[in-house]
């Protein structure tokens, strides 16, 4: 009997797992980006968020990504203010709010161009700088790399920096991915594709 009850035991201690058991309410259907391809983002006519929404864990130094923009990122706001307004379209968070400390690649359609700009939040604080200007249907490397005061931007071979309040060497948050606006919503529908590399 002491013999059938040890092998029990050991049965059932190896078929136990320690598998992550993550909060129901959290969709984990669509991967962060998947290296090696390009993910298409859409922001529906009359949206402000992306159709991928699912939250993914942010835990690194720095974040590389290669993004493309197509014709329908050439809009025009209804209110001519508005069009200085600066969209978002990837980056992370250092905790859980993008309005505390953010780091994020933002983009418009301006002055007939599609500008990149750095586009961040340190302490609530938010600054801005703009980095380059692409052509649609051109790829560019994008990067955001931590320093202890600073985020460091990368466009291609074009670097900016914007100030940091955070002094880990490792961000902790969650990706952040295609937002347009501003004030406004999409005009009509917009496509982006973006790859993590």
């Amino acid at each position: 009997m002491k013999q059938h009850f040890f092998v029990l035991a050991a049965l059932c201690f190896a078929a136990c797992s320690k598998e992550p058991v993550l909060p129901a309410n959290i969709p984990t259907d669509n991967p962060a980006l998947p290296a090696n391809s390009f993910t298409t983002f859409n922001i529906a006519k009359g949206n402000h968020y992306c159709d991928k929404t699912a939250v993914h864990v942010f835990s690194d130094s720095s974040m590389s990504v290669k993004v493309r923009f197509d014709s329908s990122c050439i809009y025009k706001t209804i209110d001519p203010g508005n069009q200085d307004d600066i969209n978002k379209l990837v980056g992370f968070t250092e905790g859980n709010n993008n309005h505390l400390h953010s780091a994020r690649f933002g983009w418009r359609w301006s002055d007939n161009a599609l500008r990149l700009f750095a586009y961040s939040y340190a302490a609530g604080v938010r600054s801005s700088k703009e980095i380059a200007t692409l052509a649609i249907g051109q790829e560019a490397k994008l990067r955001i790399s931590l320093l202890p005061t600073e985020y460091v931007f990368a466009v291609d071979d074009t670097v900016v920096t914007l100030p940091r309040a955070l002094r880990s060497g490792i961000a902790n948050g969650y990706w952040q991915y295609p937002y347009f606006g501003g004030d406004e919503v999409a005009p009509h529908e917009i496509i982006i594709e973006i790859e993590e590399i």
